[in-house]
């Protein structure tokens, strides 16, 4: 039995192409078709390698006579074609046909498309030769590439393909064998007499002998070797064999269709290939046929939709309707279609319930749908709910066949989930979607009063939100009321289910009121809160032309403007002054913005002309430009003068100064100068800095004299016009010659051993002069002091001297000068040497005829000193304030004597350390300062004493108390100035340490008070009097305000005015009241907040008594000339009552010392 391995395939993973491995036994041939179009044949043996794209099984088709069977070894199936029968039926075999292309164009297919291969123009008869001739004809076994369409040439996943090559080798191995097929054609045709019939159609005379011989490519068609009509023509019966349209391909027999596995929504469609029959005398076709399902679901004759097209012999039909009655068939087979019935199953989830009509602030009236039943009649349904809880449980709330059902006890406004299930004879179906529902309220709470998102001239746009306890579920609607204050209270303006309405035809600037209520199918809510909004108002007027109050000022001047005529219906929030400089108006300047109605233009420069205009704003906008002002400002005194320079070198005790005019002439010529020094005073004084004038006059030079020498001075110049004088300028240092030095500092004593002295000391002050020497004296007595150094070097020491003894010191400066009256005067110091060390002597004892070698020294309980044969010792590292007791033994070669006497000392006590400095109290001239814990007062007795310093300009401490108090007052301060203060406390031991230096700062001065302001009622204005008082000079550099303060009556005192004016004019004042008035100066501080100076003197504004006396109002009332009859005050009544007393009390106590006691 001849047997035909078709295909060896082996599945490579998932989704991916399978490898066909197509094998050509001996004798027999495999036509492809390459990508260049041409067709190749391939003689077995051979293996031909294809590519499965779609990673299915492919179908095997066998000719007519011949069974498909697979077998599986070690993992790979073969698909074995045997023949059915050995004999051979002629006649009766359709020709082949295939299935059509794979469902996927972009796929290609197991084997070439019959389409591509054009129809055969003749069949060959054959060959003479038979197997045997064929034998020698046979290739070598190769594998040619894989055979890809041209839509194909490259992989599915932008891979390249692996073999993609033309095989040369195959192609001319195709050449040759054909050349050799129409050789033997044509010695057929020369030797083949007989009947006339011509046999080059005719196909070979067996299937064996076709089997045998290598079939050409003219005699292939459909992709099977031979043809029927060839073989019909050998056999001698001329018929002529039906050839299918290459188009339309036929399944070549009837292939039944089996349903299997049938479930609710699939079932498994299978059938079985085609066979062809065993005689046909031709090559079966390599081709698989390919399968077209369709199913119709509207009856046999109904609409069929494709679902399957492929190579396959099964196939799962999915996403079935249960219970539904399909049709299914294949395209071009002549067999019938098969029905088959889907299986009923549970329904499908129904739809969520939904909430019906009747539902109340307790109650839900829940309605729903029936689902799809999938051809079981739904019995019941199931309804769950979380019982409002939240928690994601859910308990069963009804069960049975209805189609709603009525949720009662419930909570008003309140959320519940539910979820439902149907249920019949197959199962339950899946639970819906969770639904949340909410019960409605009784009547909806009253809401939040509505909001003004934006206001017009006549119209107002508004907003409300919703009431807060109502769900999102319940249709509220809104009631919108207004009431426009005529009378007829609030009326309907909106009705609606919005949150917004724009309420027009509003009058302008008006206020409205409005409310707004909620109300549902449950009833109306009470309305919310009145709620006030104001339409906006117009641009008002434009204010009228500005005039100038009081006096222009070099640097400023006081505009005062009246209101608009029309305000527009709103009233005017500010005014905006702006001003020019020149009478150009090209440029303009804010200069003011703010409510008043009256501003003072600060920052001018003297002797400049300006313009000035006004305009207001209100919530209606901004007024037109009122009249334009011009304003020329007087002149000021000149400006700072640079630094005066010197000219040439300063002399002992004159220098001379040059300067140049002032780089700001203030408007007029500057015609005088003034020079101040500021430096030390006359040697001996206390030392402090004094100011005086040294020279004034028109010239740009002079010469100061009476000068001390060695000293610097610091010189300011200043300049002066007719307006006054300018600032002065910077200092100018100047160092004047030299002179006598000053006096030396105290010496410094350092202690280096009980007997010996180190005695340093500084260099002084020398003005300018060389030391050439210090002499330096020393004594026990202030007498007695002899010069123990006389030289150039700053340190000496003294030796010999006697321990815990007491000597004054002094240091004496020698100049290089010719005379010696400017030798400055020795200081005395006396300075007391605390030591904690002791010095011990003694008389040697008798030896008793052996030389003494050691003494030893017990101190009690410290350890005992051994010297040598010594009768002096300086016992050392002792503790100071502590009692010892000394005695001495002497030793010799023999042993050691008895101890000495004892005798007691005690080690003076340490210098006192410095207390801590605080300050108590402070002004801007003084501070109050404290150290230690003791009475502010103290006797000079006490052992403890202090001395306080405090660091002057130059860096030097200077000594400002000295003695037991434990308070002192530092006066003469400025203000705002930081002052370095340092103590020390000494007592009997010696002087401490001084302390860490504290700082305390001095704060700012407040204002002077201010005199009795003048009151005078205006002239022509009853109801308007003017204010005045006496300006204050700036600060350092801080300008002053004002503050005025008035009262009416018994009333509290009001602030009327603030500004740096120095009047104000105070209108509406009321006629047969009594006013009083003070001013406070302010300090405007740069960097700190604002000091109020003490209150003026209280002035008193009476009232008018009659038409003839309306100016006789108080001693500060309008001046009223030469009137006779001006009556008294008050207090000249008062004072005139107590001088009466006075005078009687005194006439009394005379009489009384007269006539009763003599």
């Amino acid at each position: 039995m001849n047997t035909w391995v078709m295909s060896v395939y082996r599945c490579l993973m998932c989704f991916s192409p399978q490898v066909i491995l197509v094998q050509v036994n001996p004798g027999e041939a495999f036509t492809i078709r390459r990508e260049d179009g041409q067709f190749q044949c391939i003689t077995g043996p051979a293996q031909v390698p294809m590519m499965s794209p779609n990673g299915s099984v492919p179908p095997i088709y066998v000719p007519p006579g011949y069974v498909s069977q697979i077998i599986e070894e070690n993992g790979v199936r073969r698909v074995l074609v045997l023949p059915q029968q050995p004999e051979f039926h002629p006649g009766g075999h359709s020709p082949l046909h295939h299935a059509p292309p794979p469902p996927h164009a972009h796929l290609p297919a197991f084997m070439p498309h019959p389409a591509m291969l054009p129809p055969p123009p003749h069949l060959y008869t054959g060959m003479a030769g038979g197997v045997g001739d064929m034998s020698s004809q046979y290739i070598p076994q190769y594998h040619p590439a894989h055979i890809y369409s041209e839509q194909d040439s490259h992989s599915p996943h932008g891979r390249p393909p692996q073999f993609v090559h033309r095989d040369e080798r195959a192609s001319k191995t195709y050449e040759r064998l054909q050349k050799k097929l129409k050789e033997r054609q044509g010695g057929e045709r020369g030797g083949g007499g007989g009947g006339g019939v011509q046999m080059k159609d005719s196909p070979p005379p067996s299937p064996q002998k076709s089997r045998s011989s290598p079939p050409s490519m003219d005699s292939i068609y459909n992709g099977v070797v031979g043809g029927g009509k060839g073989l019909e023509a050998e056999l001698g019966q001329g018929q002529t064999s039906t050839t299918a349209n290459p188009e339309t391909p036929l399944i070549p027999s009837c292939v039944t269709l089996q349903v299997t596995d049938i479930q609710a929504r699939g079932a498994v469609l299978s059938w079985v290939a085609p066979s062809r029959a065993e005689g046909e005398g031709v090559s079966p076709s390599l081709e698989p046929l390919s399968y077209d399902v369709s199913i119709s679901y509207s009856g046999k004759d109904g609409k069929y939709t494709s679902v399957y097209s492929g190579e396959l012999l099964s196939v799962t039909l999915e996403d079935l309707r249960p219970a539904t009655d399909y049709h299914v068939s294949l395209r071009g087979s002549p067999s019938e279609a098969v029905a088959f019935t889907t299986r009923s199953c549970e329904p499908d989830p129904p739809c969520p319930p939904r909430k019906a009509s009747g539902s109340k602030s307790s109650t839900l009236v829940l309605q729903w749908k029936a689902p799809c039943d999938n051809g079981s009649k739904i019995h019941n349904y199931t309804l769950q709910w979380d019982e409002g809880k939240g928690t994601g449980g859910y308990e069963q709330c009804y069960y049975g066949p209805q189609k709603q059902y009525r949720v009662t006890k419930l909570s008003p406004a309140s959320r519940y989930s539910f979820r439902l299930a149907a249920k019949n004879d197959m199962g339950v179906s899946e639970f819906s979607e969770t639904v949340n529902l909410y019960t409605s309220c009784s009547v909806p709470s009253p809401p939040l009063p509505p909001e003004l998102v934006k206001a017009g001239v006549t119209w107002l746009c508004l907003t409300w939100q919703r009431p807060s306890t109502s769900p999102k579920e319940d249709d509220i609607f809104y009631s919108l009321e207004m009431d426009e204050d005529e009378g007829y209270g609030f009326q309907p303006s909106y009705d609606g289910d919005e949150l917004s309405c724009t309420v027009k035809n509003l009058h302008r600037s008006t206020k409205y009121k409005f409310r707004v209520a909620a109300y549902n199918t449950e009833g109306k809510s009470n309305p919310s809160q009145v709620a006030e909004f104001t339409t906006c108002p117009d641009r008002p007027g434009g204010p009228c032309r500005p005039v100038i109050r009081g006096r222009v000022l070099p640097n400023s001047f006081r505009l005062a403007w009246e209101p608009p005529k029309d305000n527009g219906g709103a009233e005017v929030t500010k005014y905006v002054v702006e001003i020019s400089e020149g009478l150009s108006g090209v440029s303009w300047e804010l200069a003011y913005s703010g409510p008043a109605m009256e501003h003072v233009c600060e920052g001018l420069k003297p002797g400049h002309s300006y313009q000035t205009r006004v305009y207001c704003m209100s919530e209606g906008g901004q007024s037109p430009l009122s009249e334009t002002l011009q304003v020329q400002t007087p002149a000021v005194p000149p400006g700072q003068c640079q630094p005066p320079r010197v000219v040439g070198k300063p002399k002992a005790r004159e220098v001379q100064l040059r300067w140049g005019p002032p780089c700001v002439g203030g408007g007029s010529p500057v015609s005088v100068y003034s020079v101040e020094v500021c430096g030390s005073g006359p040697q001996g004084s206390t030392g402090q800095e004094e100011v005086r004038e040294v020279y004034q006059g028109s010239e740009v030079d002079c010469t100061v004299g009476s000068l001390l020498p060695g000293r610097t001075y610091s010189f300011r110049l200043r300049a002066a016009n007719k307006a006054g004088y300018g600032p002065l300028s910077e200092h100018c240092e100047v160092t004047m010659g030299p002179g006598a030095p000053e006096p030396c500092k105290a010496p410094r004593i350092t202690c280096k051993s009980p007997t010996v002295a180190v005695v340093s000391w500084e260099t002084p002050a020398c003005n300018g002069a060389v030391v050439s020497e210090y002499r330096v004296e020393w004594g026990a007595a202030e007498g007695t002091m002899q010069v123990c150094y006389s030289g150039a070097s700053l340190t000496h020491e003294v030796k010999g001297l006697l321990p815990a003894t007491n000597y004054f010191c002094r240091v004496q400066v020698s100049l290089s000068l010719s005379t010696k009256d400017n030798l400055p005067g020795t200081t005395l110091y006396n300075n007391i040497i605390v030591v904690v060390i002791v010095a011990v002597g003694w008389e040697p004892p008798c030896d008793h005829g052996a030389e003494i070698s050691s003494y030893l020294i017990d101190l009690g309980e410290r350890q005992s000193i051994s010297v040598g044969p010594v009768t002096k010792y300086i016992i050392q590292h002792l503790q100071p304030d502590t009692s010892y007791r000394i005695r001495i033994q002497a030793l010799n070669s023999l042993g050691s004597g008895p101890f000495s006497h004892t005798f007691k000392l005690k080690t003076k006590p340490l210098p006192p350390q410095p207390p801590r400095l605080e300050c108590t109290a402070f002004s801007h001239q003084t501070l109050r300062l404290k150290w230690g814990d003791g009475p502010a007062k103290a006797t000079p007795s006490d052992a403890l004493q202090y001395q306080l310093q405090m660091e002057d300009k130059r860096g030097r401490f200077v000594s400002l108390y000295r003695g037991p108090c434990h308070t002192h007052k530092v006066q003469r301060l400025n203000e705002s100035t930081s002052y370095m203060f340092r103590i020390q406390a000494f007592n009997e031991a010696g002087q401490g340490p001084f302390s860490t230096v504290y700082t305390f700062t001095t704060p700012r001065s407040p204002p002077a008070p201010i005199k009795a302001p003048r009151v005078e009622r205006v002239e022509d204005m009853s109801s308007v009097c003017e204010v005045s008082w006496e300006p204050l000079l700036p600060m350092k550099g801080d300008p002053i305000i004002y503050t005025v303060q008035s009262m009416m009556g018994n009333s509290e005192y009001k602030q009327v005015y603030k500004g740096s004016a120095t009047s104000y004019q105070m209108p509406g004042l009321q006629p047969n009241s009594e006013y009083r008035f003070r001013v406070c100066a302010i300090r405007q501080c740069q960097d700190a907040p604002e000091l109020s100076g003490p209150y003026s003197p209280t002035v008193t504004l009476s009232p008018q008594r009659s038409e003839l006396s309306a100016g006789s109002v108080s001693s500060v009332g309008p001046r009223a000339g030469a009137d006779p009859a001006r009556p008294l005050t008050d207090e000249q009544w008062a004072a005139l009552i107590i001088m009466l007393c006075a005078v009687i009390s005194i006439l009394i106590a005379f009489i009384i010392q007269y006539f009763v006691i003599k």
